[in-house]
């Protein structure tokens, strides 16, 4: 009798992912693969992986720091954070031998450094960052929030001291400011847009004033990644599968990041919907290492980093293997700034949306969006909608200043009632702003409810009048 050979124990392999399921801009990297199993279907299990098993150890924080220090301690092979974090995650890996990590993908960004922010109470005296001399101020130290705020003081010359600048989590800052314990507080995504939209803060001041662009990205740590390099490539080919999953129905995909989240779907929209406020692109562009080594610039100032070979931590080997494995174009995509914009037809002034970035959106409590190709036209269409008994649930514009994706009962409004059957309403996040181009044309400020109260279904788009 002759006995089989008895098949070899598989070897369990078992990687640590550092997630920020509440970063909006990294669920694509984390909480959707984790919910949709993206990374179990794209791991390898051929070949040299046909004796391996792999154990996915998920592990969610709520800000970058401690992610770094999972990874330093080999508990966490995986890791995603913002451009500071991400920054001092490099450095750390570097002066501790043997745990050097290396930056292998980007998850989303905004080019011009939105998403970080600083809000204030709602009904505070206080409309930009100037006012703040004096006041206690709170950001998560080592954020990126935090690494903007340094970057805002720096290019104003203002010293360190110029306010009270506490350490303060997410969670402690929102519940601080809402009892008015501090005076503003700094945050990333999603939070200096999510405490305006939960009803008591204000947005005084936003990381696009900045124009140094804002990302979040993945690192991994190098040992492993020389070990399996083809899990490494797997975890892309989920990231990217995943951001097409939030481009095809990105109403769908707010309510199920909400849903594994918390994190409304109205806020999750603002920043992942089309011409949302971040891009989901993976490649490392030139741009973003430039980024890397501006707040290292600004960090080496303050002595709060040691040197960094930025070359030596960035490795696109991996995304380029799983582009090609995608076949798609890795070269042409570093090229581009493309995200997929608003689009469609307008019921309001029945006309097609031509200029994205002048174009809205409606969300009714129907569920429905629907298309605005102006603001007149959408402030019309909500005008409309609530005289026919219909509840809307948000409204989004973009500010004519900074070009990002705001909450339109939010904003500022300069005003032109000129033609009163035709009335023109430009929107902007910030009061001066808006105070700004008020002050040149002809036209006077305006909160939502004023200019609400302006709107007419007689509007002008395109030069020419729409009735509706």
């Amino acid at each position: 009798m002759t006995l089989l050979p008895a098949h070899a124990a598989k070897e369990v392999v078992t990687i640590g992912i550092g997630t920020q399921n509440t970063t909006t801009n990294t669920v694509t990297g984390g909480v959707v693969l984790k919910e949709l199993k993206l990374l179990e279907k794209h791991l390898p299990r051929t070949g040299k992986y046909a004796n391996i098993e792999w154990k996915l150890d998920w592990q969610n924080f709520t800000s970058g720091p401690p992610i770094t220090n999972g990874m330093v301690a080999g508990k966490l092979q995986i890791g995603m954070m913002g451009d500071y974090p991400l920054l001092v995650n490099g450095a750390t890996g570097q002066q501790n031998k043997g745990n050097e990590t290396q930056l292998v993908a980007v998850i989303a960004y905004n080019a011009f450094g939105s998403g970080n922010g600083v809000v204030v109470h709602k009904d505070s005296p206080y409309y930009e960052l100037a006012d703040l001399k004096g006041k206690t101020v709170s950001v998560p130290f080592g954020s990126a929030a935090h690494g903007m705020m340094l970057q805002a003081m720096q290019e104003r010359g203002w010293p360190a001291d110029y306010w009270n600048l506490v350490s303060q989590s997410p969670e402690v800052g929102t519940t601080n400011l809402q009892e008015r314990k501090i005076d503003a507080h700094g945050d990333f995504v999603p939070f200096a847009d999510l405490l305006p939209q939960r009803g008591f803060a204000r947005k005084i001041f936003d990381g696009a004033q900045t124009k140094i662009p804002t990302f979040h990205g993945v690192v991994v740590r190098k040992e492993f990644a020389d070990k399996y390099p083809e899990a490494v490539v797997a975890y892309i080919k989920a990231l990217m599968e995943a951001n097409d999953w939030v481009r095809k129905d990105p109403k769908l995909a707010a309510a199920k990041i909400e849903a594994w989240t918390k994190i409304e779907k109205e806020v999750v929209y603002l920043f992942l919907g089309p011409g949302g406020i971040h891009t989901l692109d993976p490649s490392i562009k030139p741009r973003w290492v430039e980024t890397i080594k501006i707040a290292h610039g600004v960090l080496s100032k303050l002595g709060r980093v040691k040197e960094f070979d930025v070359a030596a931590w960035v490795n696109e080997s991996y995304l380029r293997e799983a582009f090609k494995q995608r076949g798609q174009d890795y070269e042409a995509q570093k090229q581009t700034l493309a995200n997929y914009d608003i689009a469609g037809n307008d019921p309001i002034c029945k006309l097609p949306v031509t200029r994205p970035k002048e174009a809205g959106e409606i969300w009714l409590a129907s569920g429905e969006i629907v298309v605005a190709s102006s603001p007149a036209c959408l402030l019309a269409g909500v005008k409309q909608y609530e005289a026919a008994g219909k509840t809307v649930k948000v409204a989004y514009l973009y500010d004519k200043a900074l070009g990002i994706k705001v909450v339109a009962d939010k904003a500022f409004y300069a005003m032109d009632a000129s033609n009163p059957k035709a009335p023109l309403a430009v929107p902007f996040l910030l009061k001066k702003d808006a105070e700004a181009y008020a002050a040149k044309t002809n036209a006077r400020l305006a909160t939502y409810a004023e200019a609400l109260g302006q709107a007419t279904a007689t509007v002008v788009a395109s030069g020419t009048a729409s009735t509706k």
